[in-house]
């Protein structure tokens, strides 16, 4: 692996639409957490275990409105029949590689058990989460266990958040340059009021073709170091590669504005737009699935065995959101943050060799820049 300097897309001088948050990331929206487990070891493992926490550690249990969107289901995301019918999300969202979903998942358990007694001690639907990673890490071994789960739910933090070659995005790819993980965030104004949406990425998707950076269609001008331009990901001995646009994506949106969980789920189906700004046509091979939620209205959408019965054991919740007919620039923040999280991920991560010596080079900075600069003239 090469240590070469990597930057975000914006240092790149390129120009998006939207105003970002603090930090240009999920975490600009207050309460929100990101924790990482990266595990490089040897030659074979490349691979981890990202944590994102609605509330924190400390709102682990304090449900949020939810909603999801499978734009293609060759995935996995697991707990979203539940988030299907209570609208809500009370646990980690945590995402890793394709065969890792079992410890990991074990580990979420055992993470609330350990550190939150009170929390539905009787039953728990943790929602975990994958891309594939089986080019660069030997993806049939036991690298991530339960206890890696729970690392990464304890490193999670506030503040910026380091993208790339990082957490479960470690051994991806994207576009056929080294992929992983990423994050933006845009503000929306709503009357007096400044809410934002931040979206995070692990990024795991797209053929180099397709690859469009703010409109400039780069993917047809890159080609990779044997001078084509195909993509394909080789396997193990005897198997077949991997064509060009296979692999996922997951897409987490985060917000503080109030929102009902159809109105979530809304804003998920808008992950696809954000996607297809940076080229991919969604690949049949590929599991594009996207979570939404909202840290508004705190409190209500509780699901718990009711203590007592009768009229002083039959109580109401309400939920103030914003009317349906001004979700619009809500829309628009998902597709533009986004995008940038897409490209935050190429340039921000570094070119990487894993198991059986397969290699995947950074996108080349210098020459998208020129790129883009050619056309800005």
């Amino acid at each position: 692996m090469t240590m070469e300097h990597r930057v975000r897309v914006r240092e790149l001088g390129v120009e998006l639409t939207g105003e970002p948050g603090p930090w240009n990331a999920i975490t600009d929206v207050p309460g929100v957490e990101v924790g990482y487990v990266t595990l490089v070891e040897g030659d074979g493992v490349r691979t981890g275990v990202t944590a994102i926490l609605p509330r924190g550690r400390g709102g682990v249990g304090v449900p949020c409105s939810a909603g999801w969107h499978s734009f293609n289901g060759n995935g996995e995301m697991t707990g979203t029949a539940w988030i299907e019918e209570s609208g809500s999300l009370a646990v980690p969202v945590v995402i890793t590689n394709t065969y890792a979903v079992g410890p990991v998942h074990r580990g979420v358990i055992e993470w609330v058990r350990a550190n939150c007694r009170g929390m539905a001690p009787e039953w728990l639907l943790p929602v975990v989460t994958e891309t594939w990673d089986g080019h660069l890490n030997d993806i049939h071994g036991a690298a991530v266990g339960p206890g890696h789960a729970a690392a990464a739910i304890d490193a999670a933090a506030a503040g910026p958040v380091e993208e790339g070659c990082v957490g479960g995005g470690t051994g991806m790819r994207c576009y056929g340059f080294k992929g992983g993980s990423g994050t933006a965030s845009r503000v929306v104004e709503y009357g007096a009021d400044r809410y934002t949406v931040g979206a995070f990425v692990q990024a795991n998707f797209g053929a180099r073709r397709e690859l469009v950076m703010a409109g400039v269609p780069v993917g047809r001008e890159l080609t990779d170091p044997a001078g084509g331009a195909a993509d394909a990901a080789a396997v193990g001995d005897g198997e077949r590669p991997v064509p060009p646009g296979a692999g996922s994506v997951i897409v987490v949106v985060a917000t503080d504005a109030p929102l009902l969980p159809g109105q979530c789920k809304a804003l998920a189906r808008r992950v696809s737009l954000g996607l297809a700004r940076t080229g991919t046509t969604g690949s049949h091979f590929s599991g594009d699935i996207f979570l939404a939620f909202s840290t508004a209205n705190r409190g209500a959408l509780t699901s718990t065995f009711p203590e007592t019965d009768g009229p002083a054991g039959a109580p109401y919740e309400s939920l103030r959101f914003v009317p349906w007919g001004r979700m619009d620039p809500f829309y628009e923040a998902v597709v533009e943050s986004v995008e940038e999280a897409v490209l935050n991920v190429l340039t921000g991560a570094r070119a990487m060799t894993g198991r059986d010596g397969h290699h995947v080079p950074a996108l080349p900075l210098d020459r998208v820049g020129a790129l883009l600069a050619a056309r800005a003239r």
